[in-house]
């Protein structure tokens, strides 16, 4: 074997060290699919494309030019858990299903009431929040139960599940885009009562309503709120169930709830993701 002089060994064993230190930030980075785990169907490797609203605090808003909420916060968890990073763009709610499905986001993110209706075009996540029908009016309407809105002008967001309630009970409710427009109506007068995710209702009526609009009522939804995923994808879907319960146990949950819902107290029927992970309650 041929002997090297000692420069040429101390050139050649900087040359090893360096091309092992490319080697690990190689298989750090975030153009590698193999950093982020496992095969997801995902649109991006490592990225959780996610839509969502823009305008419908405490859920799911913009502040400050960042996509938050207790709904998007909580997804941005769920994707640390599962080493992505989440990219959210804002839509509206009627069409966000169909874009779920149709693959144009892996994920959809806005309390999304759990309906057989809705199962019928999107897959759902385990239910991570429960939510309140709200019956938001103005202080001069004299409505303050949901059984004086027969005969009445009921404004809600296209596609809800307020939408289906409205329609349930043969209002023939004014439909419109966002949540934004819907108390756009009640403060200028065109329409009587909207019916509203209680939590986004009583926080616009206070935030934007001019002193005009107030929630006036509220009943418990039977059924949970959840991520909706493409039913082609059941990878992602199980994925985000494992991720949602790591993000419950940990305290992540009870934290996010405990800063956007303050106060709220959690009902004693609900748990929240698969139902077999102790968490805190809430501080009510």
């Amino acid at each position: 074997m041929r002997a090297f002089s000692a420069p040429f060994r101390r050139i050649a064993a900087a040359g090893v060290v360096t091309a092992l230190a490319l080697a690990m930030v190689a298989c750090g980075s975030d153009d590698d699919p193999a950093a982020s785990g496992p095969d997801l169907g995902l649109l991006k490797a490592g990225t959780l494309r996610i839509g969502t609203l823009t305008d419908a605090p405490p859920n799911v808003y913009v502040k400050d030019g960042k996509f938050t909420g207790f709904d998007n916060d909580l997804i941005t968890a769920v994707a640390a858990k599962l080493n992505l990073k989440p990219e959210f763009v804002g839509t509206d709610f009627s069409a966000l299903l169909s874009q779920v499905n149709s693959g144009q986001y892996d994920l959809g993110s806005s309390s999304i009431t759990i309906t057989e209706a809705r199962k019928k075009t999107v897959a759902f996540s385990n239910g991570y929040d429960f939510g309140y029908l709200g019956l938001n009016t103005t202080k001069t309407s004299g409505i303050t139960k949901f059984d004086q809105l027969a005969g009445k002008r009921v404004v809600v967001v296209q596609g809800t599940v307020q939408d289906d309630y409205a329609t349930s009970k043969n209002l023939d409710p004014v439909r419109v885009p966002n949540y934004n427009a819907a108390v756009g109506q009640l403060k200028a007068g065109t329409a009587d009562a909207w019916i509203s995710p209680a939590e986004i209702g009583e926080k616009m009526a206070k935030e934007q309503g001019g002193g005009v609009v107030i929630l006036a009522a509220k009943e418990l939804s039977s059924a949970p709120t959840a991520y909706a995923v493409a039913k082609s994808n059941d990878k992602l879907r199980e994925a985000v169930n494992k991720a949602l319960d790591e993000v419950i146990a940990d305290g992540t949950w009870t934290k996010l709830v405990e800063q956007y819902y303050p106060g709220r107290a959690v009902p004693a029927s609900f748990k929240p993701g698969s139902g077999t992970v102790k968490f805190t309650a809430p501080k009510v």
